[in-house]
């Protein structure tokens, strides 16, 4: 396989770099993407040094498969000039998630869907990617009527200039910043930009992008997003009602029977999902796996998984490994 990462830079490209090396993907030529600027420095993969090239010798290339993270304005630019050619185009960003041409994929749930006419597939917002993974086998045993999300969300989801700020506020250094506000010991309410509904970008994400994975538009969806000084990854306290009602220990045993999902949940010892042991693996962990007494067929989850990850390069990365698999490439 012919694989372009564009964003290679980017703080997600590396992690895909990462990814395909981990998992050894038959990559026969890396081509390396990134801006301008960017072009005629190098990457490593595979103890390898890939010189970055521009998007236009990228496209040139006519790669086999194209995975994105490079913006919502740069995809919406040159990832068709990519199909155009033949690619096809693994998308990180916003751009193509909620157009109803194309598919928004997680491959546990609803990889099957996919095509060799599906020449531009976008992968889910990170904190979406996570709660679904929960979500999909409970919505089909149980039904999903109504969810509540509060997001804990790692500074990494905004890049490298949020980690800078924090590592700056833990020095005592002043420095550009991510955040209209401090985020070293602060809890900030405020992902992405504000919309007119007085709800931001990344809370109508997981409203919108639920419904569109489970293919369940019937499904209600609240969200409130807060950004936490944490670099381990996103962690999420999620409410679900249910049109049927449920076990606790069966709910415990389906997740455990879930591909990619990792129940911890023992309180007697203290055992329960945390971004630090999420960090750096592709798992989504789930516990404190509790009924809530305050309505009916409705439980309460707390929901853990390195954004950087399955949260964005493990599962576009998981995308074409399935394209591969099933000759759809």
């Amino acid at each position: 396989m012919k694989i372009a990462v564009v964003g290679v830079t980017g703080m997600v490209g590396q992690v895909m770099l990462r990814i395909l090396e981990e998992r050894n993907l038959n990559v026969s030529t890396l081509i390396p993407v990134a801006s301008d600027k960017s072009v005629g420095t190098e990457v490593i993969f595979k103890g390898k040094q890939y010189k970055v090239v521009s998007m236009k010798q990228a496209i040139d290339s006519r790669p086999d498969i194209a995975l994105f993270s490079a913006g919502g304005e740069v995809s919406l630019e040159f990832a068709p000039q990519f199909a155009a050619v033949g690619t096809t185009v693994i998308d990180n960003s916003s751009a193509f998630r909620m157009d109803t041409d194309k598919k928004l994929i997680v491959p546990e749930i609803n990889a099957s869907t996919l095509t060799k006419e599906d020449k531009i597939i976008a992968n889910p917002n990170c904190s979406t990617i996570q709660m679904v993974a929960t979500l999909a086998p409970l919505h089909k045993k149980y039904g999903v009527k109504r969810v509540v999300i509060s997001t804990y969300q790692s500074i990494t989801g905004t890049g490298v200039k949020a980690v800078e700020q924090l590592e700056n506020e833990y020095a005592g250094k002043k420095g550009p910043m991510a955040y209209p506000y401090q985020i070293h010991k602060n809890a900030i309410p405020h992902c992405d930009v504000f919309e007119e509904n007085g709800y931001t970008k990344e809370e109508m994400k997981l409203i919108k992008e639920t419904q569109k994975i489970l293919d369940d538009y019937t499904i209600a969806v609240t969200a409130t997003a807060v950004r936490i000084p944490v670099v381990g990854g996103h962690s999420e306290s999620v409410n679900v009602e249910f049109k049927t009602d449920f076990t606790e220990s069966d709910v415990r045993r389906l997740l455990s029977e879930t591909p990619g999902v990792t129940v911890q949940d023992n309180v007697d010892v203290n055992v329960y999902p945390m971004p630090l042991i999420a960090h750096g693996k592709d798992d989504v962990f789930v516990g404190r796996i509790r009924r809530d007494h305050s309505q009916e067929k409705t439980i309460n989850m707390w929901i853990v998984s390195d954004n950087l990850r399955k949260g964005a390069a493990t599962n576009a990365v998981q995308i074409a490994e399935y394209l591969i698999k099933n000759n759809l490439v």
